[in-house]
């Protein structure tokens, strides 16, 4: 949950998620949409799915205890480089290189690596590496990501108060703040694509569940063209073939890598009419997985129609 995501937006869902599923069993033999739907609003569905598929490797392939060195963590799904190394070294005091964005920084600093990121990142692995102990490694990561969260920060690091000042040859040459440094960020393109606000005559509203892989794998949708860097679709791609109207105003979302702008359309259909997805009632959609996409657009339409 911690990844790409806020301690103070994180709490609650893992409070409320180990409430739930409390041992990796339990998890792994949760429903995926109730997964889903327990991390709506955290974001990249991807670690949601992963997460469920890794406690069904676990229970399945493991007897339901987790591999305790950094090759067996990697092998199972969604577990990259830091998370194995964070768990080898803090669960099963594996004397592994743990590096997050704080551990970074740090070695930026301490050894005044000028080289922008994300280009630094293999330099400053090897340094961290370098300074791993045998002996505590959890210890030891827990300390440095603590130093840099807490001392080392971004913005007006703490210096004076840090155990590594009379080493820090960033400090030492007063350019501590300005370090690491980072390659200009490129402008995130414009994506544009349509939405259908599907209504029966009985108010109930179509639904679709998106493919398993790529983006919101697995999470229900209001049916949409495809996303595009061109001017949006034409009703072509419509689920059902109907008097379209277009909703004033648009949705907006920014993903990581693009900004999306949602044009709205909205139709009324008999009650018998045929389309690939699920009618719902908009009063029971808070009993399914919707990512804040989704929200959005149902807020919109709901406003509009």
């Amino acid at each position: 949950m911690l990844q790409q995501t806020t301690v103070v937006t994180v709490g609650p869902y893992f409070k409320a998620f180990l409430e739930r599923w409390p041992t990796v069993a339990d998890l792994a033999a949760a429903d995926l949409d109730a997964v889903l739907h327990a991390w709506a609003g955290l974001g990249y569905y991807a670690r949601a799915r992963n997460l469920h598929k890794c406690a069904r490797v676990v229970t399945d392939v493991h007897g339901g205890v987790f591999p305790d060195t950094v090759e067996g963590l990697r092998a199972l799904p969604g577990i990259g480089p830091y998370t194995a190394a964070a768990i080898a070294a803090i669960a099963f005091d594996r004397p592994a290189t743990v590096v997050d964005g704080n551990v970074e920084r740090v070695m930026a600093r301490l050894f005044a690596v000028e080289e922008n990121l994300p280009a630094a990142k293999p330099r400053l692995h090897v340094l961290a590496e370098g300074l791993t102990p045998q002996s505590r490694p959890g210890d030891y990561a827990q300390a440095v990501m603590d130093l840099g969260a807490t001392v080392c920060t971004p913005r007006s690091p703490k210096c004076l108060m840090c155990p590594w000042q009379a080493d820090c040859c960033a400090q030492a040459l007063g350019i501590a703040e300005t370090l690491p440094r980072r390659a200009p960020k490129a402008e995130r393109p414009l994506r544009r694509g349509l939405v259908f606000w599907t209504a029966r005559s009985d108010g109930a509203v179509l639904l679709r569940r998106r493919p398993e892989r790529g983006l919101l794998g697995g999470m229900m949708e209001v049916p949409s063209s495809d996303w595009a860097a061109r001017e949006p679709a034409d009703i072509a791609c419509a689920p059902v073939s109907a008097d379209w109207r277009e909703l004033p105003g648009q949705v907006s979302h920014g993903f990581t890598h693009f900004q999306l702008e949602l044009n709205v359309l909205a139709a009324r259909v008999r009650k018998n009419a045929k389309a690939e997805g699920v009618w719902i009632m908009p009063e029971t959609f808070g009993d399914h997985a919707l990512p804040t996409l989704t929200k959005k657009v149902v807020r919109h339409a709901m406003a509009h129609v």
